[in-house]
């Protein structure tokens, strides 16, 4: 199957025009499609008409090979794929529930919330659960983590993995970290993303954040244009990279407070239009105390509700497992306080009541010095009665 998907297998593409395509990091037939004729034209410097000739025979080439659907489908037949598409297990009934089984293949799901309400947990959850075989709701298959904000932590991963009952080393030898430092290192990232997808069988694509460095690179009115451009060729290529390789994509976004919102909520992702518009799920997360509230935004098929979830040491819970384990954690340190008690307690008795004390007290020689018979006979002879006593004169 790798043979098939080399470049040098369409008709018409030779020695020198597979090195440009590898040297622009196109190495197989599926980048082509990836990329797009007008990108192609642009970093090999051959004729649009050419690049699109070769893009349309790589199409060709795959609809052959069954990688892609055909040009014209009747819809029981996307209704038949649809049934055997690929999904993540969130870890939870709740989020389960609200994507309507996991984070589906072939898809971008978009998720945007304010700082601390678990968009990099959940990214940090799904790294691991994506590992567990497609019996437990993963998909066997290794993970893309795109950092740009520098907050993946690998202590995360593996208190999660010991949380399922995963082996840790395993879990984090799958997990690929690219460290992108700006906007367009990201996006070479992706687009070099072809062979190491192939390579380690990546079944996950995150990017945490995905508009973070365009938001801090491209600054004020003027560079807005350009910022939008260069955003909505990430994105995009992002999706396409996801439909075509088979894998589930996730991109984290921050979010900005509308001044012209009055009533409700003034949260709103950053981005705009170009990335509302590309992305397949939108789901919002928000703070409410210590729990944390998922909202269904936008979705092809599915209903727009609200779920209610928490954060623990398996990434993200349930309600009802996050209580059961504070109460069990709550039990144990009680335990141990009245453990601890217990054996101080005799210890303190045998201090206070000692017979030594009670000698030092209660002796018999303080009430022989009180109340002693030469002390009566001191003071109650002082006067005789036998003699007589004469008034004394004034």
């Amino acid at each position: 199957m790798v043979e098939d998907l080399r470049l040098d297998s369409l008709e018409g593409v030779g020695p020198v025009t597979t090195r440009k395509l590898s040297d622009a990091g196109v190495h197989n037939v599926m980048d082509l499609i990836v990329r797009g004729p007008v990108e192609i034209s642009e970093i090999t410097g051959m004729e649009k008409d050419t690049a699109e000739k070769i893009v349309n025979k790589a199409r060709q080439h795959l609809v052959e090979g069954g990688l892609i659907a055909k040009d014209f489908v009747s819809a029981s037949e996307i209704y038949k794929h649809r049934q055997s598409i690929g999904k993540i297990t969130t870890g939870t009934n709740c989020l389960d529930t609200l994507f309507d089984g996991g984070i589906e293949t072939q898809s971008l799901t978009e998720v945007y919330g304010e700082f601390g309400c678990g968009k990099t947990q959940f990214a940090h959850t799904l790294s691991v659960m994506v590992q567990k075989s497609k019996a437990e709701g993963g998909l066997d298959g290794g993970v893309l983590y795109i950092d740009t904000e520098n907050t993946f932590r690998p202590e995360r991963i593996v208190s999660i993995a010991q949380a399922h009952e995963m082996d840790p080393e395993k879990v984090l030898d799958r997990i690929v970290v690219a460290r992108a430092y700006n906007s367009a290192h990201q996006t070479l990232i992706l687009e070099e993303a072809g062979s190491i997808i192939e390579e380690n069988n990546i079944k996950l694509i995150v990017v945490d954040s995905a508009v973070g460095l365009f938001r801090a690179e491209y600054l004020g009115r003027g560079t807005l244009s350009v910022r939008q451009q260069k955003l909505n060729h990430f994105v995009h290529l992002l999706s396409r990279i996801a439909e075509t390789y088979d894998c589930a994509a996730l991109a984290t976004n921050q979010v900005m407070a509308s001044p012209d919102v009055f009533f409700g909520d003034p949260t709103r992702p950053v981005g705009g239009n170009v990335v509302a518009h590309t992305s397949t799920y939108r789901i919002y997360f928000k703070k409410s105390g210590k729990k944390r509230i998922a909202r269904m935004v936008d979705s092809p098929h599915h209903p727009e509700e609200e779920v209610i979830f928490a954060l623990g040491e398996a990434g993200v819970m349930d309600i009802e497992e996050a209580e059961k384990k504070t109460k069990k954690t709550s039990k144990k340190e009680t335990t141990k306080k009245s453990t601890t008690k217990k054996a101080k307690e005799p210890k303190v008795e045998a201090k206070v009541d000692t017979p030594e004390v009670e000698a030092k007290v209660d002796t018999p020689e303080v009430e022989a010095k009180v109340d002693t018979p030469e002390v009566e006979a001191k003071v109650e002879p002082m006067m005789d009665p036998e003699f007589d006593y004469e008034p004394i004169e004034e």
